[in-house]
């Protein structure tokens, strides 16, 4: 008789989800299921909006990364009305950019997904949190880590308007430009957050890779699967969080495709399942072949450890020397260890802070040209961003009006869907046996997942008319009497 194992909800992340689990008799696992019971229509209640509102629409999608939204909804607009913006534009959308990334890479690491290190996945529940991180690594990295958040917050609000939803992006650039002494301030916060990433990656060296079995745990068949690798790279392909190419390398680490925002559907189409709410994308060249991995599978992952390994290097200094000792340490390009994704993560946020630094210093960065008015009449726009949980599209058509016609949103973890479906699978099997079952067990499952920082609520969109949705009637014993489907293959 099958055994079942629910986990829900799972913890952790932003959203809600569950994990099932199946044993067979000898109590091995069968099976494992990613579910997304919620669904969100941003897709649809967009329609009949003006298009210039879709930056402060589509940032309520999250109040995690809002930030992410707006920027990609903002150069949807740039596109749609042909409008490019100024040098000074773009470079405050990249610095307002850089100081949100800070902010959202220090929460993950911090909050959601370095505990089961810091702490330890086999810690009790209670102590696997922020306050748990403190007890373990001391109360100055508890300071360290709201000083970081609070300061970057501060810079969002000066560039964006507001600390969360910003209001600052507008089709040809940016609602305000900043003055000599926000420059200074800002300036000031890059240089910690530099000396806050290093301290972060010297605390991961130290609690992390010095700790044999948590290196022994990285490395794990059971948390490694071979994949396709996307993500945003400039000319030289080198990672980008704001501007340039998809890239996309093939599980070896060779180039498999590079394209530009309006070539998207040339690459990636979406493939659905009964039981999840969420999507599946997949690389149409390729083709859609279930939740395998390998050459042929043409399952994708879009991660800080995906963008590593998509692209060639990072373009800061401090970051490549991190970016090299992780290449160096793993065994070369590409990575394929699901739980190194948490060390790729701190390197990013080092590469952004000196990003943020490059900007925050620039001569140009106080010039008050900072917006190309529109005067093209729109028709269709896409932008397309790094979120920190991956690539983030956004699609717009409209009538000749401005007003929206069609929103497609393929999100960062709706990209990643496929993959932690099978990293669940892969951790369950790998942990689970003769039906024995933890607390910590089931922890080290979830942690599968967490790699990716998943962010549910911004994942579960449908296109207009097409919601998958399954509808099973079953009498009192549990026998199925009926059934009713739409849009399912």
């Amino acid at each position: 008789m099958t055994q079942r194992i629910t986990i829900d909800p799972i913890t952790r992340l932003e959203g809600h989800g569950k994990i099932e689990i199946f044993l067979d008799d000898a109590g091995e696992v069968k099976n494992a299921y990613f579910q997304v019971p919620e669904l969100r229509g941003f897709e649809v209640f967009c329609l009949g909006r003006p298009a210039e509102e879709m930056p402060r629409l589509t940032n309520r999608i999250c109040g995690v990364c809002p930030e992410a939204h707006h920027m990609a909804a903002a150069k949807a607009l740039d596109d749609l009305y042909k409008a490019d913006p100024p040098s000074a534009g773009k470079k405050l959308r990249e610095l307002f950019y850089m100081a949100f990334y800070v902010t959202d890479h220090t929460t993950h690491f911090y909050a959601l997904g370095g505990p089961d290190f810091v702490v330890g996945p086999d810690a009790p529940a209670g102590q696997r949190n922020i306050l748990g991180v403190v007890g373990a690594a001391g109360v100055e990295a508890g300071l360290k880590v709201i000083n970081t958040r609070k300061h970057n917050h501060e810079v969002i609000k000066i560039i964006g308007g507001r600390p969360i939803h910003p209001v600052c992006g507008l089709p040809g650039g940016m609602s305000k430009a900043i003055n000599e002494e926000e420059r200074q301030f800002i300036q000031q916060v890059a240089e910690q957050n530099i000396e806050f990433g290093l301290w972060s990656l010297e605390l991961f060296d130290q609690i992390v890779l010095q700790n044999s079995g948590y290196v022994d745990l990285i490395v794990s068949d059971g948390y490694t699967q071979q994949t396709y690798y996307m993500g945003l790279v400039d000319e030289n392909n080198h990672v980008n969080f704001y501007d340039g190419k998809v890239r996309v390398v093939d599980p070896q680490g060779n180039e498999f495709v590079k394209y530009s925002p309006h070539e998207y559907t040339d690459h990636v189409a979406e493939h659905v399942e009964p039981f999840s709410y969420l999507k599946y994308p997949y690389l149409k060249n390729v083709g859609w072949k279930g939740f395998v991995d390998g050459m042929d599978s043409g399952m994708y992952a879009c991660t800080p450890l995906s963008r590593l390994n998509a692209a060639d290097g990072m373009a800061t200094p401090k970051a490549q020397e991190a970016y090299e000792k992780m290449y160096q340490t793993l065994g070369g390009k590409p990575v394929h260890h699901t739980l190194a994704t948490h060390w790729a993560r701190l390197i990013e946020l080092l590469y952004a802070a000196e990003r943020m630094l490059e900007l925050a210093t620039d001569p140009e960065i106080t010039d008050p040209n900072v917006r190309t008015i529109p005067t093209e009449t729109p028709t269709v726009g896409i932008g397309i961003v790094e979120a920190p949980r991956g690539t983030l599209t956004h699609h717009y058509e409209t009538d000749e009006n401005g007003i929206i016609t069609r929103v497609n949103l393929i999100v960062g973890t709706t990209n990643n869907n496929a993959p932690i479906t099978y990293s669940i699978m892969k951790a369950a099997k790998a942990l689970i046996h003769n039906g024995e079952i933890s607390d910590g067990i089931l922890n080290m499952v979830e942690m599968a997942f967490r790699s990716y920082d998943p962010c549910l609520s911004c994942a579960t969109h449908s296109l207009p008319g097409q919601m998958p949705l399954e509808v099973i009637v079953r009498d009192a014993n549990g026998n199925v009497i009926d059934r009713r489907s739409q849009y399912i293959d």
